[in-house]
């Protein structure tokens, strides 16, 4: 092993960090920055679920919903869970009557992520089918979408399942 002197350990590490800071430095000002959450909605005419929807057990619903980004859409998730216990979200739609307070017995929990064409804007359309096996009442609505800078918005719905 080859021992340097203090003053030339110190003055390689100057320069490795010099070449690494010159070398990661972009040359090329066209680069943006992307500053902008994605936007996601099912307010529109088409929008489903909307808020304080009653959805019937064994039975199937297209979810609706527009997406739109400043640089390009990527992905985005839907999950649907119980609020029994009436917790909420920050950017709910709408507040609708809740049943009473009640223990979760069979819920019904939803979790699936999906990829997105990078475009702008896209109008979302899955299915989903409400188990006949599960507990009736109060549900979230969780749609989430995400740019392909990882930028992500967030949409929640308060829904009802019942018989």
């Amino acid at each position: 092993m080859i021992k340097m002197k203090p003053h030339l350990k110190t003055l390689s590490f100057l320069t490795m960090g010099a070449i690494l800071l010159f070398n990661s430095c972009s040359k090329n000002n066209d680069d943006v920055v992307d500053t902008e959450k994605p936007t996601v909605s099912v307010n529109y005419d088409n929008g489903f679920p909307q808020a304080c929807s009653l959805l019937q057990r064994r039975h199937t619903y297209t979810i609706r919903a527009r997406a739109s980004d400043n640089v390009g859409l990527a992905a985005y998730s839907i999950d649907i869970h119980n609020n029994f216990d009436h917790h909420t979200h920050d950017n709910q739609e709408a507040e609708c009557e809740l049943a009473p307070i009640k223990d979760a017995v069979n819920p019904f929990l939803f979790m699936k992520n999906y990829s997105m064409e990078n475009g702008l804007s896209q109008e979302i359309q899955q299915e989903i089918t409400i188990p006949e096996n599960i507990d009736t009442g109060d549900y979230h609505f969780h749609l989430s979408v995400t740019d392909v800078t990882g930028w992500q918005s967030s949409a929640y719905v308060d829904v009802k399942i019942i018989e």
